[in-house]
């Protein structure tokens, strides 16, 4: 009986170290075969590291479309909200920091390690104003908000930083950096996007003094970087793998 008792012990022993390396092999397996998971800072480690890359992986059309739509808002028609389209009138080649904005802005972006900056105009619905977009490239998200709150005359009815890109030949020909009257700004991810507006022609008045006028180049300000925005800040998805550096 006891013999019995002490074989039953050791098989009994035996089955629970046996379902336990079962166990432990299940779990490898399921490591093995499952997606890896990323912890919250590698994740933002991997966007960041494919927002960073999108400036060179987009075409050029895709981040500054033929055409953008923008809205003037009721208040400034006093009637309904109107969208307009603003036309591409031309892409300029990638430019330095130092050279796509005024001397003061260009230093800070240096500082902050701004790479390139990606350029377009664009023409308003009526051809009576345009706009350059002005995309600049930070080594990240850090920089990049560092760089847009060091930035001198960013606010509001101010021309910007951006300097204007005109395109001889067309009706964005007139466009100087004397014609810029209003700007908008924002950051997205590793990306600084300005744009500055103002009149096709050497109109002299200031914008300011018509609230119809002022609205709408403000919309068309507001509609570009909005645009831009929309393409080269979006979030990406939740890294998985396989697909993701690292897997």
């Amino acid at each position: 009986m006891a013999r019995r008792r002490r074989r039953f012990a050791v098989f009994s022993l035996l089955l629970v170290v046996s379902l336990a390396g079962l166990a432990v092999a299940a779990v490898g397996v399921a490591r093995a075969v499952l997606p890896r998971q990323f912890t919250a800072a590698q994740r933002r480690q991997i966007s960041n590291w494919e927002m960073q890359r999108r400036w060179r992986d987009l075409p050029a059309g895709t981040i500054f479309p033929a055409s953008v739509s923008y809205t003037v808002p009721a208040n400034v028609l006093n009637t309904g909200s109107l969208t307009l389209h603003a036309q591409r009138v031309a892409i300029s080649p990638a430019a330095s920091c130092a050279g796509a904005f005024d001397p003061a802005a260009g230093s800070v972006l240096a500082r902050h390690g701004c790479s390139t900056v990606l350029r377009a105009t664009y023409l308003d619905a009526s051809g009576s104003m345009v706009a350059t977009i002005a995309v600049a490239v930070l080594p990240g998200s850090t920089a990049a908000s560092a760089a847009y709150g060091g930035l001198p005359a960013t606010g509001a009815g101010s021309p910007g930083p951006a300097l204007a890109y005109a395109v001889p030949g067309t009706a964005a020909a007139g466009f100087g950096d004397a014609q810029r009257q209003l700007s908008s700004g924002v950051v997205a991810g590793p990306y600084l996007i300005l744009s500055t507006a103002g009149f096709a022609d050497d109109r002299g008045e200031r914008v300011s003094l018509d609230p119809y006028v002022s609205g709408e180049m403000d919309s068309l300000a507001n509609g570009l970087v909005t645009s831009v925005q929309n393409s080269l800040g979006k979030q990406p998805p939740a890294p998985v793998c396989p697909g993701a550096p690292g897997c």
